[in-house]
């Protein structure tokens, strides 16, 4: 029994990896998981590495 809950941990933890990294956005310049979403001039969503200050949206 405590191999089939040990799988089951298991299996949560890999699913939860994959959902991170699945939507974490990296900066494109850098390569950085630092990354601030702000609103943009138009009302339009734009983002900004705060590791290296390059902003795109």
């Amino acid at each position: 029994m405590s191999a089939s809950i040990l799988g089951e941990v298991g299996g949560l933890l890999g699913a939860a990896w994959i959902r991170d990294t699945a939507t974490r956005l990296d900066c494109p310049s850098c390569g950085s998981a630092h990354v601030a979403q702000v609103l943009g001039d138009n009302g339009g969503i734009s983002y900004v590495c705060t590791a290296c200050g390059h902003s795109w949206s």
